[in-house]
């Protein structure tokens, strides 16, 4: 049975914070909304409080932003206590006939897109939720749906905690290893006082352009896979990450990237920007584009690029753009090539890289995981919250009240 929201919730809109006496501190926060991209499902925190309770919105009311992008971005929230609101944000509180759990997973799937006009500045209001039509199943059946999809969001919650602390852990790995301020194996070492940071007194400090050297090859009229270089993943087709074509349709002064082999643009890397292509065997990049192979009697480059990826690095790249004389505020091989990386034995590199490479490798499974279960969530909300299909009897009699 499909029923107006009109006959199922109370509409409340925030106010100017002139409105109320803002603190540091206090029993009622005062929501914006910015404060709900700290949260994902209940909001239970903010920045400012008040106690304003006549304007306040009840824990369990449904709340979103009444215009703008969030809107699109889909930002619905339960509030956890009671709140107050700023005037971009509104609430509808259940009047009983909706359970609230249940009123925010059918938002969610609904989307606030279809529910808002969109026509030109995203925006909703009461004209647009009053007449707006969902499927109303009893309210013990209400609760039951609404328990089963919270299981979904607790695994999802933990498995997304659970990368964010392997995340941590190996960003703090990787500073202690590939600068060698802890060594596999438990080796102990002197640090040496660099620069910018300490290292091993047995590991040697070179200039890149000892270990490395700059590989210009040009594309011709070949068609290749146009490459673009991100600050997170490296090399990544340009097609894919920007959805269309940002290149020259003339390809022909391209520079060629072979497997292996290293590029950054010249004017972005201090961004840490920077990739080594290992997922094709060959690509072709913009000619502001910087090529170069590291040799493989010397160097590691899974190590290499590790280290070229790290916040000290990005620092060091910045500083050398700035003292660069190439006044386009671009780093090019001959300034580079000056910067000195660390080098410890090819052994020990080839280790570095393992132990992070195997770390990396259990934080993608668990992002993997977290996929499946939001795709499980995904197919349980559009079969549920639509009624096709049904909860079993006697899961339902489970909520039925004495």
């Amino acid at each position: 049975m499909k029923v107006a929201l009109k006959n199922l919730v109370e509409i409340k809109s925030g106010y100017s914070p002139s409105t109320f006496e803002l603190m540091e501190n206090g029993s009622i926060p005062y929501v914006k909304v910015e404060d709900m991209n700290n949260c994902t499902k209940y909001q239970n925190a903010s920045r400012e409080y008040c106690e304003d309770v006549d304007r306040s919105v009840p824990a369990g009311a449904i709340i979103f932003p009444k215009r703008g992008a969030a809107i699109m971005n889909n930002k619905v929230r339960i509030t956890a206590t009671d709140i107050c609101m700023d005037t971009n944000m509104m609430a509808i509180i259940p009047n009983g006939k909706i359970q609230s759990e249940f009123l925010y997973y059918t938002i969610t799937y609904e989307k606030l897109s279809r529910i808002a006009d969109t026509s030109t500045i995203p925006q909703i209001n009461n004209k647009h939720i009053n007449p707006y039509k969902i499927q109303l199943p009893p309210l013990p059946e209400q609760k039951a749906i609404a328990a089963l999809l919270s299981t979904w969001d607790e695994a999802i919650e933990k498995t997304e905690q659970l990368i964010q602390a392997k995340e941590r852990q190996l960003r703090q790995m990787s500073r202690w290893l590939l600068f060698g301020h802890k060594r596999l194996g438990n080796q102990k070492t002197e640090l040496a006082a660099g620069h910018f940071f300490k290292y091993p007194s047995d590991w040697a400090l070179v200039k890149i352009g000892k270990i490395a050297k700059e590989v210009s090859a040009r594309n011709g009229e070949s068609e290749e896979t146009v490459l673009s270089c991100s600050k997170y993943d490296g090399f990544v087709n340009s097609l894919d990450y920007f959805g269309k074509q940002v290149f020259s349709s003339d390809t022909s002064n391209y520079k060629v990237v072979k497997k292996g082999q290293f590029g950054y643009p010249s004017n972005h890397v201090e961004e840490g920007s920077i990739g080594l292509l290992e997922h094709c065997e060959k690509g072709i990049v913009s000619p502001i584009y910087v090529v170069f192979e590291a040799s493989k009697e010397k160097v590691h480059s899974p190590y290499l690029y590790k280290l070229l990826k790290t916040d000290i690095y990005r620092h060091i790249f910045q500083v050398s753009t700035s003292s660069s004389v190439d006044r386009r505020g671009s780093l090019r091989w001959g300034d580079f090539s000056k910067i000195k990386v660390l080098v410890p034995s090819l052994e020990e590199q080839q280790e570095i890289s393992e132990t992070l490479a195997s770390a990396q490798h259990e934080i993608d499974l668990l992002k993997q995981l977290a996929d499946k279960y939001k795709t499980q969530k995904r197919g349980l909300m559009q079969k549920m919250l639509t009624g096709e299909w049904r909860v079993k009897p006697e899961i339902v009699n489970q909520y039925m009240e004495a």
